[in-house]
């Protein structure tokens, strides 16, 4: 029985009028990439927002690693949080800090102990991983979007995350950088063994990424299943748009 790292059970959240999730159903298993794809304005980032405890639910279970989100308290959801990377959809680096400054910082914050030769070698695997051993004394300012998106996900690995979360991973890349994140996100799963979750409006990446795909739409999920079970044969027409403007239209 595959071992289930998320657990998401009758999920709802809203602003005001505005129902974003209802009755939210999901799980995430150990070792799988899961990409949740849905339209801008869908309720992608509020699914997880709330995974990371920065909102609430209204009603529902949202458990995450065996602990009940919304019942931790806020030392119990910080040390959650270490095991949980989050990948920026604008890579989150700090602009007046070298890439190796960037890296050395949630470590340096979070890991005791460790020498400065230790910090180093760690630095320069996780940027070998990527592929950009030779950004490590740049400025953001200097490396290209794709670039920062690597650098961005080095950082997050650095502390050793179980689940992995990208936002828009994809977003505002050429269509060659977007091959090449897409395989880094495979690289990162089968490398550091990590449990993920893709948040995209992009079919290529969901397409290339994803051991399986869950379409959200109206604020509950339609589809589950393997790319292939859901797409291009979708006898909903809001699925079938989504392929057809991905893949045929443009």
């Amino acid at each position: 029985m595959r071992e289930k790292v998320v657990e998401i059970r009758g999920l709802e959240k809203s602003f005001g009028d505005l129902d974003v999730l209802k009755d939210v159903n999901l799980e995430l298993y150990k070792g799988e990439n899961l990409v949740v794809l849905g339209k801008s304005g869908s309720g992608k980032s509020v699914l997880i927002k709330i995974m990371v405890g920065l909102l609430k639910q209204d009603s529902g279970s949202m458990n995450v690693l065996g602990r009940e989100i919304s019942t931790l308290k806020t030392k119990e959801l910080n040390e959650l949080r270490l095991r949980i990377g989050f990948s920026f959809q604008n890579s989150a680096l700090y602009d007046s800090m070298t890439v190796r400054e960037n890296m050395e910082f949630p470590l340096v914050r979070n890991v005791k102990n460790l020498s400065k030769k230790e910090i180093t070698m760690k630095i320069e695997g996780l940027l070998d991983s990527v592929g950009l051993p030779q950004s490590i004394n740049q400025m953001p300012s200097e490396l290209s979007g794709g670039q920062k998106k690597r650098i961005g996900v080095a950082r997050t690995l650095i502390l050793e995350p179980e689940i992995m979360l990208y936002d828009e991973p994809t977003a505002g890349l050429d269509p060659i950088t977007c091959g090449e994140l897409n395989a880094l996100i495979n690289q990162v799963k089968d490398e550091y063994n990590t449990s993920s979750i893709v948040i995209t409006h992009d079919l290529t990446c969901a397409k290339d990424t994803g051991d399986r795909v869950a379409v959200l739409l109206d604020g509950e999920f339609n589809a589950v299943g393997t790319f292939e079970e859901i797409f291009p044969n979708a006898e909903d027409p809001r699925i079938k748009s989504f392929y057809d403007y991905n893949f045929i239209n443009s």
